[in-house]
């Protein structure tokens, strides 16, 4: 094996993909993308209080109105009751709301029918929050009517908002806030783009091996290289092609998060103005409860949206882009070696079902596991599977994130992926070798075996 052959073929591999416009277009277009789902949803929680919708009622049990408060994004009117449910239909427009709600009165159960109507479907987020708060007016009614003394004092005694700050000790004894969602988060995302890119970079080199020997090109290449040395550089090649992918999409999004940073730091700062001010007016006017503002809505969101970012600040996102890029080149080099193999054991692409099934459910099984491991990182099937190389990129990087993973197993997993990847590599370049100069004849698993006893 020479090495300064295998250099050749990953330049040639290298320069021939990087110069095709696809590679451009989706090396370009790709980060955009990632960084557009990361930003909008912090943009529509910022902007969502922009657009305003008034509900209207005809409260006919009379109870209603202090169970419902405005707020920056919802205005709720109450109607006279005089209002008829028939009236509501007939003259829709000249209410001026967007839904019109229209409650009876009570029965002899203490139920009320609820009837809304509105020029389009009522949101479901809105519709689970009137029929919660009609609920708890119905429900209050009813234990009061109960006539239990003391009803008032005894219910703020034995109402609790229970929120859990959740910390972990470190092995140096140290407590760390848990920031599990965002793990979660992060696990599925990492996980994910493992599975993704390995089968895509992997079905590359497979599709590469069969152009290749479909145009009888590969007949000229083996003249001067070995298959060994062919398949090596290939494999490498690829590889390169997708690290400067990665590189290139670090580098954008990273662009592209800093540009948006100062719209929604703008946007939060014209949001704690507006806040602050309604705030101010309302104590001023000692009316906090009827200005028809409710500041803790948006306060909410800003405080999410606030502490996401504080709990992002706390993620060591280099460790973890690290390990991504060593999983992920190990990862793809396992399975791109058993792609080339399939890939030269083919005349074209449409006979590679039957021999990638093979490859693929182990990427699958992989998967699905995953699922399982960014909810329970720690269990046994998630260790395990950590381990085993056919499913430990996937699986490990689910892991990763939580920050649970003692040394000695990413250590054990990693040298268990590089150990097969060289006894893959090896089983996978007999079979190169043979089947690259065979044509004519669709290759079964027997043939591969059989090619796999060749001696050199």
């Amino acid at each position: 094996m020479k090495l300064s052959n295998i250099g050749l073929i990953i330049g040639r591999e290298y320069s021939t993909r990087v110069k095709k416009k696809s590679f451009i277009l989706l090396t370009i277009l790709t980060p955009l993308l990632m960084a557009a789902l990361m930003v909008i949803p912090m943009l529509i929680a910022l902007y969502s209080g922009e657009d305003k919708q008034v509900i209207s009622f005809v409260d006919n049990t009379g109870m209603l109105e202090s169970y419902f408060e405005s707020t920056g994004k919802t205005e709720y009117r109450f109607l006279p009751v005089e209002t008829t449910q028939e009236s509501l239909k007939q003259s829709f427009e000249t209410y001026e709301s967007s839904t019109l709600i229209y409650v009876s009165q009570l029965d002899s159960a203490g139920n009320a029918a609820v009837t809304a109507y509105s020029k389009e479907p009522l949101g479901m987020e809105s519709k689970m929050s009137i029929e919660s708060k009609i609920s708890s007016a119905l429900r209050d009614r009813k234990l009061h009517n109960l006539d239990i003394q003391n009803f008032d004092e005894i219910m703020e005694k034995v109402r609790s908002d229970v929120k859990i700050d959740a910390y972990t000790i470190t092995n140096e004894g140290k407590e760390k806030k848990d920031t599990v969602e965002i793990y979660m988060i992060i696990a599925y995302v990492l996980s994910f783009l493992i599975y993704m890119f390995v089968a895509i970079f992997g079905s590359m080199v497979m599709r590469g091996v069969i152009e290749e020997k479909t145009n009888r090109i590969v007949e000229v290449i083996v003249s001067s290289v070995s298959s060994f040395e062919l398949m090596m550089g290939k494999l490498i090649g690829v590889a390169l092609v997708a690290l400067t992918q990665f590189a290139i999409w670090i580098i954008l999004i990273g662009a592209v998060m800093f540009s948006m940073q100062g719209v929604i730091t703008s946007k939060m700062g014209d949001k704690m103005a507006d806040i602050t001010a309604t705030v101010a007016e309302a104590t001023d006017s000692m009316q906090a409860t009827t200005v028809g503002v409710h500041p803790t809505a948006d306060m909410g969101t800003l405080g999410e949206i606030s502490g996401v970012m504080d709990q992002l600040s706390q993620i060591n996102f280099g460790q973890i882009i690290f390990f991504f890029l060593i999983y992920f080149v190990l990862g793809y080099l396992l399975y791109a070696a058993m792609f080339a193999a399939v890939g030269s054991a083919v005349d074209n692409e449409a006979d590679t079902n039957q021999l990638s099934l093979p490859i693929t459910i182990p990427l699958m099984i992989g998967l699905f596991i995953m699922l399982h491991t960014f909810q329970h990182p720690s269990s046994q099937l998630s260790v395990w599977a950590s381990l085993i190389p056919f499913t430990s990129p996937m699986v490990m990087l689910a892991r990763i994130p939580f920050q649970v993973v003692p040394a000695w197993q990413l250590i054990l997993s990693i040298v268990l992926l590089i150990a097969t990847f060289v006894a893959i590599a090896w089983a996978s370049a007999k079979i190169y070798r043979v089947g690259i100069l065979t044509y004519g004849k669709k290759a079964s698993f027997k043939d591969l075996f059989k090619w796999l006893k060749y001696k050199d």
